[in-house]
């Protein structure tokens, strides 16, 4: 698939018009709908046992404040979870009619407060100004970093956008947009993520702004809380690991889609630790996009447009942070705390240098868009099965026409969802020179070490360790070989450049742009031309990007090479 070089118009040229200023022009009922639909639901749910379940958040809540607080919690968040206890305790005591409607009560003002925080919001003046300063200052990092002349300071469009290689049907999903909600759901490694999404689908795709979830660590610092609160972000606070907070997220999200407000959602519900492309997908929240599918059949035919997203970057921002704690999880490191760097806006700066002063792009690649069970769909929003045919998804809700909640079904259909967009990331994903060669390097590690485990290797001293060339063209030959053959059977895609360089020019575009942010190289060529590593572990970290398509079982391994290899070693 070929890379766009197309800068679209906008579709809805004033932001007025645009479904997320209108949702949060009503905020107030907006958050008013969230604790209606919210408490009704978990009342049905529970009924006179709803004491439960409000127990236990407040059990939850009050350990989170003790084990884990933020700077950014209200400051009477301890009193008010205090007040809430003791007020469960004082309901018991009166009798059963009582009891169930000061409970209700009380539920209601846990569901407020967490709609509240949650629900966002969007100021047309604060996007204009954001949407004005990133282009100047992407224009001006791609300039003054490649030496232009004042003259040319603030640079082009068109320069500014060759940093961005985006890939996909474009075409098909502007006009789908107007079919339905549109829930664009990307891969997630950085926290910038968010910024560059929004960013592209605005200025090269043209469509209206995209509502997106937003950590709420996040809004520690008080000037990216300031724009995020501005421009469509909803809080998630992943500390909030209790029912009425996942139900009132739920119900957000649903009623947000329902509305026709479109959505960036992260399955894969937080940043891939491991730098893996996800395969294993958060369906809670998933699930409000087959409710809200539903919902809105009920009401007409408008579709939710689900449009897979995957980025790839030559290198991750957090990779040392995400790293550490994928090794934690595992179990095969002792945790040496990192702070997050996106927090630093001295590290932001520093990050968006060296992507554009290098050279590097930003790879965004959009996959064919489906309805919520997975089909494709045509220009008009037809859903189409595999051969073709059309599809009348009502009949996977309810071939009666009742539209009727079964939330044991929807949940299997939120299963096929998340199968057919993990799927979506492995075919559409466009592997970088950086990516093959971190691969290569790390596989030939473990071959040079097959009694160790993962912890064993990124522990190795690497001072002494050269990666022979020859055994390293070998396997990149070998590897890229098969990637070539894997893309012309559409099971991924190659950045185009790969198709036209040589296995030598391959590595060497590759190590030049893998990691470069980082002070400590996962490769690079040593005074002397010999390839090398500083990191093993960042080295584990950008080969995992590859891992999933199994590419080590095709290597044929030259035994004289890896001889020769251990020999230059020893």
């Amino acid at each position: 698939m070929a890379r766009h070089n197309k800068i679209y118009p906008q579709l809805l040229p004033d932001i007025e018009d645009w479904p997320i200023h209108r949702l949060y022009q009503q905020r107030t009922e907006f958050i008013h709908e969230i604790n209606d639909a919210t408490v009704d639901y978990l009342m049905a749910k529970y009924n006179e046992d709803i004491e439960k379940p409000i127990a236990r958040t407040i059990y939850l809540e009050m350990i989170r404040l003790k084990e884990n607080p933020w700077k950014v919690d209200p400051p009477n968040e301890r009193q008010f979870w205090k007040r809430a206890r003791k007020e469960l305790a004082q309901n018991a005591k009166h009798r059963d009619d009582v009891k169930q409607a000061r409970n209700k009560e009380l539920l209601r003002r846990i569901i407020n407060r967490y709609s509240t925080e949650i629900a966002g919001n969007f100021k047309p003046k604060t996007f204009k100004f954001a949407r004005k300063f990133l282009t100047g200052f992407f224009r001006r990092l791609l300039n003054t970093a490649a030496g232009k002349n004042y003259q040319k300071f603030w640079g082009s469009k068109f320069e500014l956008y060759d940093r961005f290689h985006v890939y996909g049907d474009i075409d098909l999903i502007r006009k789908l947009w107007d079919q339905g909600t549109m829930v664009v759901v990307p891969t997630h490694s950085s926290n910038l993520d968010s910024i560059l999404i929004g960013y592209v689908l605005d200025m090269i795709l043209g469509l209206p702004s995209f509502s997106y979830g937003a950590g709420l660590n996040l809004y520690d610092s008080e000037l990216i809380a300031y724009f995020m609160s501005r421009l469509g972000a909803y809080r998630v606070d992943r500390r909030k690991r209790n029912p009425l907070y996942h139900e009132t997220l739920k119900t957000m999200s649903q009623l947000s889609i329902e509305k026709g407000t479109n959505s960036i959602f992260f399955p894969g519900g937080t940043r891939s630790r491991s730098g893996k492309i996800e395969q294993d997908l958060k369906l809670g929240l998933m699930n409000s996009i087959i409710a809200a599918q539903r919902a809105m059949l009920r009401k007409g035919d408008r579709k939710v447009v689900v449009v897979p997203l995957i980025l790839s970057y030559p290198f991750v921002l957090e990779a040392k942070l995400l790293i550490n704690q994928y090794l934690k999880n595992k179990g095969e490191e002792k945790f040496i705390a990192a702070r997050d760097d996106f927090q630093s806006i001295g590290q932001i700066l520093s990050f968006a240098w060296r992507a554009f002063s290098k050279g590097s792009e930003i790879t965004l690649s959009f996959g064919a868009p489906m309805d919520v069970f997975g089909n494709r769909l045509d220009a008009d929003g037809n859903s189409l099965d595999e051969k073709g045919k059309k599809v009348d998804i009502r009949q996977y809700f309810d071939q009666t026409g009742s539209m009727a909640i079964r939330n044991q079904r929807e949940f299997v259909y939120t299963k096929i969802l998340a199968s057919k967009i993990v799927d979506s990331y492995l075919m559409d994903n466009v592997v970088l020179a950086s990516q093959i060669v971190a691969y290569v390097g790390f596989v030939i590690l473990r071959k040079m070490n097959d009694d160790l485990d993962i912890f064993g290797l990124i522990s190795l001293p690497f001072d002494d360790f050269i990666f022979d060339a020859e055994l390293f063209e070998s396997v990149t030959y070998q590897v890229v070989a098969a990637l070539k053959e894997m893309e012309d059977n559409g099971e991924v895609l190659l950045e185009e450049e790969i198709r036209t360089l040589t296995v030598k020019e391959v590595i060497m575009n590759g190590i030049s742009k893998l990691g470069i942010f980082h002070t400590d190289k996962p490769l690079r060529f040593s005074k002397n031309g010999k390839i090398v590593s500083d990191s093993f572990k960042f080295l584990y970290f950008y080969h995992n990007r590859l891992a999933s398509y199994k590419l080590e079982r095709g290597i044929v391994w030259d035994k004289k090479l890896i001889e020769a290899a251990m020999e230059n070693i020893l």
